[in-house]
C-alpha cells in the first residue's frame, strides 16, 4: 500500500509509523489509560485489511482517533488529536504580511496582468489585500488539509480562494427578462419596469454593477429580453407625433419620423451600456466581466427589433472606444457571443448581413464569438441559450412545470484538476494511469463538495439583488439559499488542463494521432462519465468544463516542472495546452482543427470554446466567410483571434 503525504509524495506503507505515533501519545497517559500492543497491533491489522493500494495520511489518523476511541481510551485519544492538532497549527503559519505588503508597496508584478485590474488604484488594491487575507484564511482554516496540499502540489487547482471565505458564487446567467418586466431592487431603492429602450439599458447597467459587485465570476445578459423596449420606445414616439402633428402630416411622414427617432434611440442606448460597463468599477476594482448574448428568434415578436439592437452593438463596437489620449481601442467588456442560425448563417437568411457584419467586427475588434445553434441543439436538448461568463455553460434543467429554465440560475464554483502531472506520475503505465486519475478525481470530488458546503445555509441576505429582486431568484428576506443549490439547478463544473501532454506521456503521440485521438476521447468520456456518477450521488449538477486559464496553464507546468524536471514537450515549454486544445506548435487547417476539436466539445458540455487564428486572412472576407459557414455546421462555439490587430 502507498500513502499519500501532505505534499503529495506516495510513500511504502509502515507499520512501525503507526506504533510509534500512538506510542509517544502513551507516554503522556496514566498507565491504565495506555493502549496495549495487542491493541495497537488491532489498529494496524484493520488498515491493513481495508485492503486500499492507496491511503492518505490524514485518512490513517482518522482511523487511529475513531479506533481509540471505540477502545474507550479517551484520554489517550484526546492526546494524539492535540499533537496531531498542535502539528498542523505550525503548518499553518499566518503568511499573509509580506504579500499584503507587496500589494501595497506595488511589488507584486504578477498581479498586473490580471483581471483587467489596475493595481495603483486604491479599490483594486483594497480587493487583494482582502484576497490575501481569504487565501490564507482559506488554506490555514477552511479547507481539508489534503485539498490544500493538493493545491499547493498541482494536484489540482482549487479555484477562487480569494473570495472562499464569503458564500458567494461564481458566475451566472442573469434573469434580465423578469428584473426588466416586474421591476426590481438596487441599494434598497425601487426600479420600476422601463417604459422606453433608453432607460431599459440604463436599469441593465444598474442591475450589472449591483449583480457583479455581489460575486466573484462573469455575468451574462441574454440581450433578446430588449427588444420589447424598443417597440415601447416606437410605440411613445409615434404616439407623441401624433398628439402633436395629427391632421398636419401624412401618418407615413409620422412614421418616418417616429423611425428616425426610433433609430437615435437606439443608438443612443447602446452606447449607454457599451460606455456605462467599460467606465464603472465594481466593489472588486475593475469594470463587471459581462457577457452580452446575441440571437435571434423566428418566433419572437420582436424579432426586428432585436436585430436593430444587434446591429447598433456591431456598429458600435466595430468603431471602439476611445482612450484617455482619444484613440478608438477594443473594449475589453462587455464580451459579445453572436448565435449562428437559419436566419443569418451565410446561406441566404434575411439577416446574413447582421453576420457579415458581425465578420467584420470581430476581424478588426476580436468579438463576437460564434456559437452554432445548430449544434447546440444537439448537444442541449434542442435549447439555445447563453454561456454564464464567457464559456461555462448550464446542464438542460426543467421547472415543476416541465420548462426548461436557462436564466436565473449560476456555477456553484470550479476544480481543475491537472492531467499531465497523473501521465507523468504513470510513467508510461496506461493501467497505473487511470488507476492514479480515479483516486485524485475523488479528490476533486472532494473538492468541488467545499464549495457546494460553504454555500449551503447561506441567507437571502448575503446577496439581496441576487435572491430577493430577481437576478437569480425572488426568495423571502432571510430564506436560506439551499433549494437553488440542489438537483442540478445551479452547477459544479470539473474543470482539465492538458489533454495533448497526457497524451503523449502514455501513448507517445498527440491527441490529433490515431492512437492518441482514441486515448484522448476515452479520458473526456471518463471524465464525463464520473461527474454523471457523482450527479447520482449527491442529486448535484456536475459537468465537465475545459480550463481555459493561461495562468493556471503556466502554473500546472512550472510546478511539475520543479517536482519532476524538465521533460521535453511537457515541462519545458513553460505550460500546458489548455484543456482539449490543438498543441500551437502543430500546423492544421482551419477546417480540419475545428472539426478535430468540435468532438471534444461536444463532450465538454460544462464549457468549450475553440481558438482559431484568422490573421492571414484579415482582409479577405470571403474567407472569413466560408469558415463562419463551417462553424455553423460543425462546431458550437468558437472565437476568431486576430494576431495583428
Amino acid at each position: 500500500m502507498k500513502v499519500i503525504k501532505r505534499d503529495g509524495r506516495a510513500v511504502d506503507y509502515d507499520r512501525q509509523k503507526i506504533a510509534i505515533a500512538i506510542g509517544k501519545a502513551n507516554e503522556e497517559v496514566l498507565l491504565d489509560k495506555r493502549a496495549s500492543k495487542e491493541d495497537i497491533k488491532g489498529i494496524m491489522e484493520y488498515i491493513e485489511a481495508l485492503g486500499k493500494k492507496r491511503m492518505l495520511v490524514e485518512d490513517i489518523q482518522d482511523i487511529i482517533e475513531q479506533k481509540l476511541m471505540e477502545l474507550k481510551k479517551y484520554d489517550l485519544a484526546k492526546k494524539y488529536i492535540v499533537y496531531r492538532y498542535t502539528r498542523a497549527l505550525v503548518r499553518k503559519q499566518n503568511t499573509t504580511d509580506e504579500s499584503i505588503l507587496g500589494i501595497i508597496r506595488n511589488e507584486r508584478k504578477e498581479l498586473e496582468e490580471n483581471e483587467n485590474k489596475n493595481t495603483y488604484l486604491a479599490s483594486a488594491q483594497r480587493d487583494y489585500i482582502a484576497g490575501e487575507v481569504s487565501r490564507d484564511l482559506t488554506r490555514r482554516l477552511l479547507l481539508p488539509e489534503k485539498i490544500t496540499k493538493a493545491d499547493e502540489e498541482g494536484i489540482l487547482h482549487f479555484h477562487n480562494t480569494d473570495y472562499f471565505i464569503q458564500p458567494i458564487f461564481n458566475s451566472c446567467l442573469i434573469n434580465i427578462s423578469d428584473m426588466l418586466d416586474n421591476g426590481t431592487v438596487i441599494n434598497g431603492k425601487l426600479i420600476e419596469s422601463p417604459k422606453s429602450f433608453g432607460v431599459a439599458c440604463t436599469v441593465v447597467t444598474q442591475i450589472i454593477l449591483a449583480v457583479a459587485s455581489n460575486q466573484y465570476g462573469g455575468q451574462s445578459v441574454d440581450m433578446i429580453h430588449l427588444g420589447k423596449y424598443v417597440r415601447k420606445s416606437y410605440n411613445k414616439l409615434k404616439k407623441n407625433l401624433e398628439e402633436k402633428y395629427a391632421g398636419k402630416i401624412s401618418d407615413a411622414i409620422i412614421e418616418e419620423m417616429a423611425e428616425d427617432m426610433l433609430k437615435s434611440e437606439v443608438t443612443s442606448g447602446v452606447q449607454t451600456i457599451q460606455y456605462q460597463i467599460n467606465t464603472l468599477m465594481t466593489s472588486n476594482g475593475k469594470p463587471p466581466s459581462v457577457t452580452l448574448f446575441l440571437h435571434l428568434d423566428a418566433n419572437d415578436e420582436y424579432e426586428k427589433e432585436n436585430a436593430m439592437i444587434i446591429e447598433e452593438i456591431f456598429k458600435q463596437r466595430y468603431e471602439g472606444i476611445k482612450n484617455e489620449e482619444g484613440i478608438y481601442i477594443t473594449p475589453d467588456f462587455p464580451k459579445l457571443v453572436y448565435v449562428l442560425d437559419e436566419c443569418n448563417n451565410l446561406t441566404g437568411g434575411k439577416y446574413d448581413y447582421l453576420t457579415k457584419l458581425a465578420i467584420k467586427c470581430s476581424s478588426k475588434r476580436t468579438y463576437p464569438a460564434y456559437v452554432s445553434a445548430k449544434k447546440m441543439r444537439d448537444n442541449y436538448e434542442e435549447n439555445v441559450f447563453s454561456p454564464i461568463g464567457e464559456s461555462c455553460f448550464l446542464s438542460p434543467w426543467k421547472d415543476e412545470n416541465g420548462n426548461y429554465k436557462f436564466e436565473g440560475r449560476f456555477n456553484q464554483g470550479i476544480v481543475t484538476i491537472n492531467l499531465p502531472q497523473i501521465g507523468i506520475v504513470a510513467d508510461g503505465d496506461e493501467e497505473k494511469f487511470w488507476q492514479e486519475l480515479d483516486e485524485r478525481l475523488e479528490l476533486c470530488k472532494e473538492a468541488l463538495m467545499c464549495r457546494h458546503y460553504a454555500l449551503l445555509g447561506t441567507t437571502t441576505n448575503i446577496s439581496p439583488i441576487h435572491w430577493q429582486y430577481g437576478a437569480i431568484a425572488r426568495l423571502e428576506k432571510g430564506k436560506k439559499i439551499d433549494e437553488l443549490l440542489k438537483n442540478g439547478y445551479s452547477t459544479l463544473l470539473l474543470g482539465y488542463i492538458g489533454i495533448y501532454e497526457t497524451t503523449k506521456l502514455i501513448k507517445g503521440v498527440s491527441h490529433t494521432a490515431e492512437e492518441g485521438h482514441n486515448f484522448a476521447i476515452k479520458l473526456m468520456k471518463t471524465l464525463k462519465d464520473t461527474t454523471k456518477k457523482w450527479e447520482k450521488e449527491t442529486g448535484l449538477g456536475f459537468n465537465i468544463y475545459e480550463t481555459q486559464s493561461k495562468s493556471l496553464c503556466h502554473k500546472f507546468a512550472m510546478i511539475d516542472k520543479e517536482r519532476f524536471g524538465t521533460i521535453e514537450d511537457i515541462t519545458d515549454k513553460g505550460y500546458y495546452t489548455s484543456s482539449y486544445h490543438v498543441c500551437d506548435k502543430e500546423r492544421m487547417d482551419t477546417f480540419e482543427k475545428l472539426k478535430f476539436e468540435s468532438e471534444f466539445q461536444d463532450l465538454s458540455t460544462g464549457g468549450a470554446i475553440s481558438f482559431i487564428d484568422l490573421s492571414d486572412m484579415k482582409n479577405n472576407p470571403e474567407s472569413v466567410e466560408t469558415v463562419i459557414k463551417f462553424i455553423y455546421n460543425n462546431i458550437q462555439y468558437a472565437e476568431l483571434k486576430v494576431t495583428d490587430l
